[in-house]
């Protein structure tokens, strides 16, 4: 059983994850586009994206693949293809509310979760009716990216301590 102080707690994530979807997409209200590598630096954020060179607080977004399992059972739906999130990185494996405010290594990419993904009105569009309300806290996180690198489909996400 783990004692300690919070910070060892927070220190303490032995799970690693991977890396189960990407995408990027090119403008404001383009579809996102399903990628098997991201390319991305600290200037730009993601290579590409349409983030690219703007917010350093929101260069990636990232969801928990058991969240959209969530979502799916919450509206109903058969599927919900990761396209429609409207995030950069699907992961299994790893709770990323715990990698929130923590550096952690995606692939080769060092990168510092930033705070909370909270979901936008497009979801509604996306999901249907309810879709913003069922994407509130299963939305992922947000990410800056602070040593350059590629992120493939497969790679290993890990809390850096």
């Amino acid at each position: 059983m783990a004692t300690g102080s919070l910070a060892a707690l927070l220190d303490t994530l032995p799970q690693r994850g991977s890396v189960v979807w990407l995408g990027a997409r090119a403008g404001r209200r383009a579809a996102i586009d399903e990628r098997t590598t991201l390319h991305l630096d600290p200037v730009s954020g993601i290579a590409g994206d349409h983030y690219a060179g703007r917010s350093g607080k929101r260069q990636v977004t990232l969801i928990q693949a058991e969240h959209i399992e969530v979502l799916r059972a919450l509206l109903g739906r058969p599927d919900i293809e990761a396209t429609l999130l409207r995030r950069n990185v699907v992961v299994a494996g790893i709770n990323l509310l715990a990698l929130r405010q923590r550096r952690f290594r995606v692939g080769d990419v060092l990168l510092e979760g930033t705070g909370a993904c909270h979901p936008c009105s497009r979801m509604e569009e996306a999901l249907g009716v309810g879709g913003y309300n069922a994407m509130r806290g299963h939305g992922g996180i947000t990410a800056r990216v602070l040593s350059a690198g590629s992120i493939t489909r497969g790679d290993e996400v890990a809390l850096v301590t």
